[in-house]
């Protein structure tokens, strides 16, 4: 991909929570006027994943539909994204139904997808009048990641086996997972997680680097994430099943789709096309080979959506 300094993120799912009313306030004076009635305009999040769909989702649109699409990528995080949504200065941008559920919904995290998805399309469409698309296909959850080596040494294969060795190691998480909903303090409750000190707080693209390096020993990254692999990394089992599902699907504006009645079919093309495991080779494509997010998102399309 063309080579932003992307942070993966879930919590690249979310937004950074708290953020001062005025730095929002500046994103949506940057976007006025962003969406006009003659074209689709698309965002997407501030980690590579959220850019990689909103650009397959783009060119979708335009492949199948000739609409002119225009491409706000890279907004920030979940709450960012949600406020230019639902103020019209963007059409459409991918969101995660667990994301949506604890963080703008603010439920209470829940394991059951069929329920978390129904919830969140019923929910968007009376409160907000947003639409959900049917998911891609995958299940980008929060992944708790350890180096490989200490996995072996140890014997650990599920979150639960952290509790043991957390009074003396060092976690590093991002900004957004120390503060979310189904973060860090109710993981923590969930599996009696004390740590030594308290988790250093980082951005997301560095907590893998981090890892891999030794600076930290355990952080929660994503699952579909491509340098997990790439730098030997190990997720260990959510066995107590903490964390909600994570699916990742097209939310467009309701008044979008009545407008341009072309657009629901092409989306629609694009449900259940993404394993978790092509979720993980398409971040590599990005992250891993840095090959350029627009042609990844052509040649995936042209090989999976002829």
């Amino acid at each position: 991909m063309s080579p932003h300094p992307l942070s993966p993120s879930p919590f690249g799912r979310g937004g950074t929570p708290g953020w001062p009313r005025w730095s929002l306030g500046l994103v949506a004076l940057l976007l006025t006027g962003c969406a006009h009635r003659d074209r689709i305009v698309v965002g997407s999040k501030n980690f590579t994943e959220s850019d990689l769909l909103g650009e397959i989702v783009a060119q979708q649109i335009e492949r199948r539909t000739g609409l002119s699409v225009e491409r706000r990528f890279h907004l920030g995080g979940t709450f960012v994204c949600h406020q230019a949504i639902t103020a019209g200065q963007i059409d459409l941008y991918v969101e995660y139904t667990g994301t949506a559920y604890t963080a703008v919904l603010k439920h209470a995290p829940v394991a059951d997808r069929d329920s978390v998805y129904h919830t969140v399309a019923r929910d968007y469409a009376q409160r907000f009048g947003l639409a959900w698309v049917k998911p891609f296909g995958f299940n980008n959850t929060f992944a708790i990641t350890v180096r490989h080596r200490d996995a072996t040494r140890y014997g650990l294969s599920r979150i639960s086996d952290l509790a043991r060795l957390a009074p003396r190691w060092r976690a590093g998480f991002g900004y957004e997972f120390l503060e979310r909903a189904d973060g860090f303090r109710g993981l923590a409750n969930v599996y009696g997680l004390r740590f030594a000190s308290p988790p250093t707080a980082m951005d997301l693209g560095l907590t893998y680097r981090a890892l891999a390096e030794g600076k930290v020993d355990v952080i929660a990254g994503n699952s579909t994430d491509g340098q997990i692999q790439a730098l030997g990394l190990v997720v260990l089992e959510d066995d107590r099943h903490y964390f909600p599902p994570y699916e990742a699907a097209p939310v467009i504006r309701q008044a979008a789709l009545t407008r341009h009645s072309g657009v629901a079919a092409a989306l629609d093309q694009l449900a259940g096309r993404i394993s978790d495991a092509e979720m993980r080779r398409l971040n590599a494509l990005a992250d891993v080979e840095h090959r350029d997010i627009a042609s990844i998102a052509r040649d995936w399309l042209r090989a999976t959506v002829p």
